[in-house]
């Protein structure tokens, strides 16, 4: 049996890749109003967004949906 997601454009791709690479494409203030989260917003950094995004399904929900839309 094997676990290829074929259909799916984020297998394979980290939480951390994804994050870095929202940040380089639009900045923290561009991504705290696309995504109304207070990690984006109060102090933002990488290491803290992912410790709340690994928490927290309904905020990465909405930053794997903006990855994919921006980037797919």
């Amino acid at each position: 049996m094997t676990t290829e997601q074929p259909n799916n454009p984020l297998h394979g791709v980290k939480l951390e890749k994804v994050v870095t690479d929202l940040v380089e494409h639009y900045g923290w203030e561009e991504l705290s109003f696309r995504i109304n989260i207070n990690c984006f917003k109060s102090d933002p950094s990488v290491k803290s967004s992912l410790k709340f995004l690994r928490k927290t399904p309904w905020a990465r929900d909405k930053v794997e949906a903006l990855f994919v839309e921006t980037f797919f």
